[in-house]
């Protein structure tokens, strides 16, 4: 077990869980975040906006744990929204933010905060999502946690989405609109990143031997 779970520090530092959609990434923050509570440690909670899948406020896992949060339009609000006395601070669906959330995250640290990150690290085409990639990044904890494959029930690392009809990165939703999936299982548009990849890639140029 980290000792970063066990006793507060005198200095602060980031943990990242990610995953792909039902994998228990919120569940494991509010486990985190329950653990801290116990330990009598001042804990705020914060999620974005848009999320509103389950509960305007709370942060609900898909297994219906809940637990109460301060919802934020943008990552700004969690400076302003934040009291003195708080040396926990958990961020869920953290790749709905913009770049911006990265300094935020960084000058919590610096004033000796437990941050706790949980979001998804790659979007419905296999794309690092949002500011995730950098978060990880300088991370000093990293969990990738893995949902089941609901095609053939293997460890599942994808987020499929059913409607491909609608290619907008964002689309909030839940088994309506996404499913779990294995690398063996997960479809997207393979042929079209290549035919991108090419045009991007300079043309090779003869050099002499």
């Amino acid at each position: 077990m980290s000792p970063f779970a066990l006793a507060p520090s005198l200095y602060g530092h980031i943990e990242v869980v990610c995953g792909p959609m039902f994998s228990g990434k919120t569940e494991e923050l509010i486990r985190r975040v329950k653990r801290a509570q116990i330990a009598r440690q001042r804990v705020q909670i914060f999620k974005p906006m848009i999320d509103n899948r389950y509960h305007d406020e709370n942060v609900v896992s898909h297994s219906a744990q809940s637990i109460e949060a301060q919802p934020i339009e943008c990552s700004s609000d969690i400076l302003e929204h934040l009291y003195d006395s708080t040396r926990v601070v958990a961020i869920d669906e953290v790749q709905f933010f913009n770049e911006d959330i990265i300094p935020i995250v960084k000058k919590l640290v610096r004033r000796g905060i437990r941050v706790i990150l949980a979001g998804l690290d790659q979007d419905y085409r296999g794309v690092p999502f949002g500011p995730i990639p950098h978060l990880m990044a300088v991370a000093d904890r990293v969990d990738k946690v893995q949902a089941i494959c609901t095609v053939c029930g293997a460890p599942a690392t994808k987020t499929f989405r059913k409607n491909v009809e609608d290619d907008a990165q964002v689309l909030v939703g839940e088994t309506d609109l996404y499913e779990a999936r294995c690398g063996n299982h997960f479809e997207y548009h393979e042929e079209e990143e290549l035919i991108s990849y090419r045009k991007a890639a300079p043309e090779p140029t003869e050099t002499s031997i």
